[in-house]
């Protein structure tokens, strides 16, 4: 009972006690945080697998993402180069047709000057061919009273052309024969293509005619300019 009395063995008691409830508080506490830090590292890990697993699955959709964003962006290039393609394929067939319907409408317009090229002449064919019908006329009028009056006898030769023989020019020999022959072109010009005999005059009575007209004046020339050379006389 006096060691229990003592101050000191009590006091050395309980500190003793006091490092044996502190030891033992610091074991169960370790032990507690050990528990708890293995659970958190467990925590930790299951967390840092499942980010890791949240990551790579994003990673695969990011790619997945990544690769429909450049397919889409292919298409879109090849869709703009066939765009394109087509876009001169069409300005090129339209550029035809605008060839074609610039072609067309010269064409219609050729056409139309044509017809009306073709109906002007042949207002001027007919306006001729009634031209040289009278002309015809007046010339088988001057047939008949030259071949009545001064022995003109007219003969149709060599296609269109017409012959003129005059008879009783030489008092010698009033069967000798004096002709010439004319041609009336398209334009219903008169054309000398022959005389025999000869007239010195005969290039001068043409152009009198072509300005004149004048038919029987030109016979009754040329019939003067006959009788001239056997007369010996100088026509003026």
């Amino acid at each position: 009972m006096a060691s229990i009395r003592d101050y000191n063995v009590v006091e050395q008691f309980n500190s003793r006690l006091e490092e044996i409830r502190a030891k033992l508080l610091d074991q169960a506490m370790g032990e507690a945080l050990n528990d708890r830090m293995a659970e958190l590292c467990q925590e930790h890990r299951q967390y840092m697998k499942s980010v890791l697993d949240t990551c790579v699955k994003k990673c695969k959709e990011d790619e997945t993402i990544f690769d429909m964003i450049q397919t889409y962006k292919e298409d879109l290039k090849e869709k703009a180069s066939l765009q394109k393609e087509k876009s001169a394929e069409h300005l090129e067939v339209v550029s035809e047709i605008e060839d074609k319907e610039h072609h067309k409408a010269l064409l219609f317009q050729r056409i139309e000057k044509l017809k009306k090229d073709q109906a002007k002449n042949r207002e001027l064919i007919q306006s001729q061919n009634k031209a040289n019908k009278d002309r015809l006329k007046k010339l088988n009028k001057c047939k008949d009273i030259f071949q009545k009056h001064l022995s003109l006898e007219i003969r149709k030769i060599q296609g269109e052309n017409l012959q003129f023989v005059f008879r009783n020019i030489s008092h010698k020999d009033p069967d000798m024969v004096h002709t010439f022959l004319l041609k009336l072109d398209a334009e219903g010009v008169y054309h000398i293509i022959s005389c025999d005999p000869p007239l010195e005059k005969m290039a001068h009575l043409e152009r009198r005619l072509q300005e004149t007209n004048n038919f029987s004046a030109f016979l009754a020339n040329i019939r003067r300019e006959f009788v001239a050379l056997h007369s010996g006389a100088k026509t003026t």
